[in-house]
């Protein structure tokens, strides 16, 4: 996946992104943050992380969602005090022997690090699939889309949204799915002791209940009607459980 990496400066910066985003800048204090834009009615835009760097915010996208995003935050600016440019930042993400300067993925301590310099330190022998799939991290393209809700797709578990924090867009509708109702629809892990195919019908009695994602192998994500499991389920007749 390719990334870019965004500047954020201006007296204005931290206080821009808090009235925006779905998790509290506070948190900068103490480290990187992941986040997402949503609609105001609630829907994926993009999810990034935030790197604390001096006065100065960076942001880690990907490339494909900073062609919308950017444009939007610039929208949002108005009158603020704030400057976004783009770096010639290289992202690069290990498990191991990390460079100096490196951060620990917000997400999930199994994501190891990042690092954002001039010089390349990705290792390429990490299959980043596999390690999605055993820790259910949905990716941008893969498992998040337009129609995605964050809840569904379990930022609450990635430290990923924060539910004190006040206003942001899609504030509302996040609340109150996380406060009034019981998800009915998420991503799960689907376990199986054949290979599961990706991009396929996940079906119950008869019935389509869901669709396959990322796979690796015998186990892939998968978003998942809970609420019309009737008994066993397959992937295209391949039995397979799954797992919350």
């Amino acid at each position: 996946m390719q990334r870019k990496v965004f500047r954020f400066s201006g007296t204005d910066a931290r206080k821009f992104l808090q009235n925006l985003i779905t998790n509290d800048i506070k948190r900068l204090d103490t480290g990187p943050v992941y986040s997402a834009l949503l609609t105001p009615q609630g829907k994926f835009i993009a999810d990034f992380f935030l790197i604390p760097d001096g006065n100065d915010i960076l942001m880690d996208v990907d490339t494909d969602a900073a062609a919308p995003l950017i444009p939007r935050l610039n929208m949002y600016k108005l009158r603020a005090d704030v400057t976004i440019s783009e770096t010639n930042l290289i992202v690069s993400r290990g498990l191991n022997d990390a460079p100096e300067g490196a951060v620990a993925d917000p997400r999930d301590a199994n994501l190891g690090w990042r690092y954002y310099g001039a010089e390349d330190h990705n290792t390429d022998t990490v299959d980043w699939d596999v390690l999605r799939v055993d820790h259910k991290i949905p990716e941008m393209g893969r498992e998040l889309d337009a129609e995605s809700y964050i809840l569904e797709m379990g930022f609450e578990g990635l430290n990923g949204v924060d539910f004190r924090k006040g206003c942001y867009v899609g504030q509302e509708v996040t609340a109150r799915m996380k406060h009034k109702t019981e998800l009915r629809k998420g991503l799960v892990r689907l376990v199986s002791d054949a290979d599961i195919p990706e991009n396929a019908d996940v079906v119950s009695n008869g019935k389509v209940i869901g669709r396959t994602h990322t796979s690796a192998g015998k186990r892939a994500l998968a978003y998942l009607r809970y609420d019309r499991v009737d008994g066993d389920i397959s992937v295209n007749d391949i039995p397979v459980t799954w797992q919350k």
